[in-house]
């Protein structure tokens, strides 16, 4: 059952029932405003979260938008069954696609490089934000921020000095890079960006409030970096493959959380590949076998 709490004035977090290894307790939908309500990230196509959304309206209130982060499957998958409800339009960044950076999708059109985990392939937005675009919702104003890195579609929103951060920063996990619609360069320009928001507070995709915007922001960047060092180290005592370099680097780690470890590693060696710093011994794929340049 879908659970509703009130996180700020103006703010409700209403958390889907899709617990799991990547959505942690469940996709949080917010609803931003009273009387004209703006929902941020209606979440699983699940009707009973569809009937919960519903159901947190005051009387009288009406949803006027409906804005989607990203389009993975456990963020937007419900908004055509909530804008069909209420007549609200579902404004996003683009399709599924969008936002790929030229080496990305140049990749994606040569390779298979595998990815693809629970994106929603069906998303298309009725009207499409670009980085700035405002949002209006009675007195409030949401601003999309473009943030790829998780995916080439990703906005967070700005909100009177608060950040809706999507996946691209969570408080209870790090995010999922994963290739073609994974980037790990973008990511990192979008932590830049995002710091340079100085949020007070991030209200993420999963997870509970996080009340130290710039540390959390500033700690992922450190834990990134952490683990490219890790990457450069194993590759200097000789050439390695993907398995290989998960295990050794992800040693600690649980193995269910493996595969996606894996996809983390992978986007960071295709950013040491693209920086010049490492070369695939054949093409730019999961299975091949890397080394140092």
């Amino acid at each position: 059952m879908s659970s509703l709490s009130h996180v700020a004035p103006g703010l409700r977090c209403l958390r889907a029932p899709n617990p799991g290894p990547l959505t942690g307790t469940g996709t949080n939908t917010y609803l931003v405003g009273a009387g004209e309500v703006a929902v941020i990230d209606p979440g699983p196509d699940m009707p009973g979260h569809l009937h919960a959304i519903l159901g947190a309206l005051d009387p009288g209130e009406r949803i006027s938008q409906i804005l989607v982060t990203h389009s993975h499957r456990d963020h937007s998958a419900l908004a055509p069954a909530l804008a069909a409800m209420t007549g609200a339009p579902v404004l996003g960044f683009g399709d599924s696609t969008a936002g790929r950076s030229a080496f990305m999708q140049s990749l994606a059109l040569d390779l298979d490089l595998g990815g693809g985990e629970g994106v929603d392939r069906a998303f298309a937005p009725d009207i499409m934000l670009a980085d700035g675009d405002e949002v209006l919702v009675g007195p409030f104003t949401l601003r999309a921020l473009w943030t790829p890195g998780h995916m080439g579609n990703h906005l967070c929103f700005w909100w009177d000095g608060h950040v809706f951060s999507g996946d691209h920063v969570m408080g209870w996990a790090t995010t999922l890079v994963s290739p073609p619609e994974g980037d790990l360069g973008a990511f990192m320009a979008s932590l830049d960006r995002l710091e340079g928001t100085a949020p007070a507070r991030l209200f993420p995709g999963h997870g509970a409030p996080v009340d130290d915007g710039l540390a959390r922001i500033r700690a992922l960047r450190t834990h990134r970096q952490a683990r490219e060092a890790a990457i450069l180290r194993a590759l200097t005592r000789g050439p390695r493959c993907i398995p290989d370099l998960t295990a050794e680097v992800y040693a600690d780690t649980p193995g269910h959380l493996l595969p996606a470890a894996a996809r983390n590693v992978f986007a960071h060696i295709l950013h040491l590949c693209q920086q010049g710093r490492a070369t695939a011994q054949s093409s730019l794929h999961p299975d091949a076998v890397f080394h140092l340049n």
